[in-house]
Order: C-alpha cells, then structure tokens, then sequence
C-alpha cells in the first residue's frame, strides 16, 4: 500500500496507536518494534480490541485485510505524518535545545493559546516517535503547531525536521549533555544546529537568543527574531528576583510589563523571552502575553518548588547535565536562604570524560559552601571525596531515613535514570 492509499485511510480513522492496550474504535495501530517488544505479535489483539486497520511488517501476522503490509513500520508512521503536516499546512516552531526546551514550549502554548487554536508537544513526545504522532494529532482547526524535538546522536534533528518542515525554529541553547551519543560538543552544536539548516534552506525565521554566541555563530544567512538582555532584542527583559520564584521585567513600546513566575531560577529568564518574542511576532497584546508566563505552574519534576511538613524542596529530577546542572547549583548558591542541602545524583550519557565533569561539578559544590551535600551514583562516587555518597538511590534514602532533614531548603537534581524523586517521601 502506498502513503497516498494509507492516507487516504487515515482521513476516514484519524486516530492512531501504537498500544495494543489502548485501541480506540477506529483508530489504526502501527506495530513498532523495540528492544524488547515486536509489535507485529499484537497486531490481531488491537484489531479485535477496538482498531480498525493494523499496519505490520512482518508477512507472519497478514491476518486479512485489515492487516497492511509495509516494509518498515517506523518509516511508514513517519511518512504518514509528513504527508499529514503537508496537508494541514498551518505554521509550524520546531523547538530544540540541550536545556530548556520543554519550559519553553510550554511557556510558547501558554502565550500562544491565548490567540490561536494550538496544538503542541504533548509531555516529552519529542523524538523519532513521539513527533510524528504529535503531527498525526493535527487537524484542519488548529492554527498552529509547536513541535518540541529532542535529540542524543548526529543526524537526529535532521531526521526530524524532515518529518515536520518547521516554518519557525528555537534553539534554546547548546550544551554538554549525550556526549556518549554526540562525541564532543562541537557535535551538539552540529546537530541542534539541524535545525538552522533546515530553515536557512527553506527560507524560514529563528527566534534566537542573541546574548548565545554559540547560536549566532550559526545563525548566519537566517531571518532572526532576537531575545535577549540588550535593549536592541526585540524581546528585551531583566532578573528583578529569583528567590525562589523568577520574577522579571520586560519592555514593549517603552512600557514596562513586571511579570512574577512560578520558575524557579533567573536562567529561565530566556526561557520566557523566547515566549514573548514570539508572543510579540505573532500580535498577542502584552498584557495577555505577561499573564500567560505568570500564570504557568512546570510539572513533572522540572524546577518545582515543594514544601514538606520538614523542608522546603526545589525539585529538578528529571534531567541533569553539566549546563544545568551548573546553573541550578549556582542559583541555588545565590538563594539568600538557610540552612542548605544538596542532593546530586550522576549525569549520565556523558561518554568518557564523565568523571572529570563530575570533578567539576564537584568543585563548584565546595564553592557553594552548603551546610549538607549528599552525592549518588558511580561517578559522584568516584570523584566526590570529601562529601556524603552513595552508589545508589536506595542508600541514599536510607540514610535519609534514619538521619532525617528538617528545617532545610533542599536542592534536588540529577539525570532522569537515577529517579531521585524517590527521595521527595523521605524528606
């Protein structure tokens, strides 16, 4: 079967699924494979639980006609949606970044839904799956897309950006995150500079943030909407505070809009001048822009603030590399509040010079002059002498347990993997 006749299909069941175990009437499931699950062996449940058609490549599970043989699952999926984001044909900012991407997404829908019929990257959906079934969730009401893209190896961007051909894009900065997948940083600026590529070719906008060197080397031959800290951006803002909570101030027309967000740490800061750059180009009057930032509470363990009946926690467990790693400690360091504790857990995807990042972070926990430091994983181990470690989560919240904090302000970061959110009960 052709895209053009699977499409066509597609138009008449505009659901799709990749969970045997959620089937809506209907819809039709793509049998991905992983490392450890073959779709394909599902097909025939999906079709009897709910699914109208069942896209399969492997001639194993043909079990009639419902079944549509193809010769990669992941590929048709991805061309489905391309030829769906054609046909819609609303604009589209793709947004990608080492960190940030997520908040300024959201921050972007925040802003944006207050004026158009959006549709955007639902959680962390962001890759070589996640996106094309963003772009399958679009119809012809939607006046707007914000496509967050994520990335840990050469070529992944690119491999994104042909599935959705972004009118618009964000690079919400570069750093030393998956270097194991990357090989070094110039390869992170190579790949999340895809996406440059793509819109310097395509003859598209960037909104960038003009204070990043590292973008602005990369930027050239590109159509730019500036944000950043000199009053020549054209999304122009200042730190007032961050403790815990940003709050800044911003400039339109000589009028200057004070907005108090619920983000923890003044590097946000870009994060909601990417939204009001945006804000401003697309018309949205500034007073809506400034309640739309004010008014975004992050989820999922990303910068969250959480008092406990002991400790007032900052909990940003989801993700950590060494850039962010490093603002959140200097933000922290900064708080003018007492007693502090850090709980660090490893970095990961950082390939061979993991240890001596480790090492640096390290150092600048010293500087910080923390009245407790407690440090999990195998490369905190290693290279945190001098501080409370522990190999694993587990330990750590067992000596939590038995020497409980109270009274503390807390600081909680490490990659995703380690699950430190664990220690949240403890605490």
């Amino acid at each position: 079967m052709t895209i053009s006749e699977l499409y066509e299909l597609f138009i008449h069941h505009p659901k799709v699924t990749t969970d045997s175990r959620n089937c809506p009437r209907g819809s039709i499931f793509f049998a991905l494979k992983g490392e450890k699950f073959d779709g394909n062996k599902f097909a025939e449940k999906a079709l009897a639980t709910g699914c109208s058609y069942a896209v399969i490549d492997n001639p194993e599970y043909v079990s009639g006609e419902r079944t549509i043989l193809v010769e990669n699952v992941l590929k048709t999926l991805q061309q489905l949606a391309h030829r769906h984001r054609k046909a819609v044909g609303c604009p589209i900012i793709g947004i990608t970044g080492t960190n940030g991407k997520t908040t300024t997404k959201e921050l972007l829908a925040a802003v944006l839904s207050t004026k158009y019929n959006l549709l955007y990257t639902e959680g962390n959906l962001n890759n070589h799956i996640g996106v094309p079934l963003t772009l399958l969730r679009l119809n012809h009401e939607h006046e707007m897309a914000v496509i967050e893209m994520g990335a840990s190896h050469p070529g992944d961007i690119k491999e994104l950006v042909d599935i959705v051909h972004p009118d618009y894009g964000i690079i919400t900065n570069v750093g030393q995150a998956h270097l194991e997948g990357f090989g070094s940083f110039e390869g992170v600026i190579r790949t999340k500079g895809e996406l440059y590529d793509y819109i310097r070719h395509s003859k598209g906008k960037i909104f960038i943030n003009q204070d990043n060197k590292y973008l602005t080397d990369i930027a050239k031959g590109i159509e730019q909407i500036t944000y950043g800290s000199d009053e020549t951006a054209f999304a122009w803002g200042c730190v007032e505070s961050s403790n815990p909570y940003l709050t800044f101030e911003w400039r339109q027309q000589g009028k200057i809009h004070t907005v108090e967000t619920h983000l923890i740490g003044n590097y946000n800061l870009t994060n909601a001048l990417a939204a009001i750059a945006v804000g401003r180009y697309f018309k949205i009057p500034a007073e809506r822009i400034s309640r739309a930032i004010a008014t975004y509470e992050p989820t999922n363990n990303r910068s969250q603030l959480k008092k406990t009946k002991k400790n007032e926690l900052i909990i940003d467990a989801y993700n950590a590399n060494p850039s962010s790693m490093r603002v959140a400690l200097e933000n922290f360091a900064s708080m003018p509040v007492s007693p502090k504790a850090v709980i660090l857990g490893d970095m990961r995807e950082l390939g061979p010079t993991s240890d001596e990042l480790h090492a640096e972070i390290v150092e600048l926990i010293k500087a910080g002059k923390y009245d407790k430091v407690f440090l999990c994983g195998e490369h905190f181990q290693k290279t945190g002498k001098g501080f409370a470690t522990y190999a694993t989560t587990a330990e750590l919240i067992n000596t939590l347990r038995r020497n409980p904090l109270t009274g503390y302000h807390i600081l909680i970061k490490g990659s995703h993997g380690m699950a430190l959110e664990k220690t949240i009960d403890v605490l």
